[in-house]
């Protein structure tokens, strides 16, 4: 099989895939993006080739982009092997490839120091929010004047538009966290 006809099936088992994960039938999909069921069948099915003027409703129908049904992903882009990056303490690892929706990025974090005892007013702020969920230890998260303590198993949401800052907790402790490009930015350090 060649390898247009390869990506030709991907895009086919992708919109049918798509399709019945939201639970529609063919007239659901076909009246959401205006093609009539039997070519939306046909399409699915490999007897009909598939249109970029097909395509594109198609895949807006389906909440996905025209880039994301036909993107191409080979085996080897599945592990992701994490460089670790130490600094201040504070060891990080990405765990994403490429930043996600919205520019989030996903990385493990490991704090050995206590959070920096300042005045609010010296802590960072940045726009957007942040999200931690402890694996081990507790965290301390100083959110402007208040001091909170996030335990293993729980997490953590907040506007980092406060002023904040997260340190160990008596020992070690260890999250896993999503951040925004700001959030990144000012957590992580940058790669080389």
């Amino acid at each position: 099989m060649t390898q247009d006809g390869d990506l030709d099936n991907l895009v086919r088992k992708r919109i049918r895939g798509l399709r019945v994960a939201k639970g529609w039938s063919l007239d659901d999909l076909a009246a959401r993006c205006y093609l009539s069921p039997s070519t939306l069948s046909r399409i699915e099915t490999g007897h009909r080739r598939i249109a970029l003027d097909q395509l594109t409703p198609i895949a807006r129908a389906l909440g996905t982009s025209l880039d994301q049904l036909v993107e191409t992903v080979a085996d080897e882009d599945v592990v992701i092997r994490p460089q670790r990056d130490e600094v201040h303490g504070v060891t990080s690892w990405l765990l994403s490839r490429d930043a996600g929706p919205q520019g989030a990025t996903v990385a493990k974090i490991r704090v050995t120091q206590p959070a920096a005892r300042r005045p609010p007013e010296t802590l960072g702020v940045h726009p957007g929010k942040d999200w931690f969920t402890v694996l081990s230890g507790t965290v301390e998260l100083v959110l402007g004047d208040r001091t909170i303590l996030v335990e293993a198993g729980e997490a953590a949401e907040f506007s980092t538009m406060i002023p904040h800052a997260f340190g160990a907790h008596g020992g070690p402790a260890e999250i896993l966290c999503i951040l925004d490009h700001d959030g990144q930015r000012n957590h992580l350090r940058p790669k080389s």
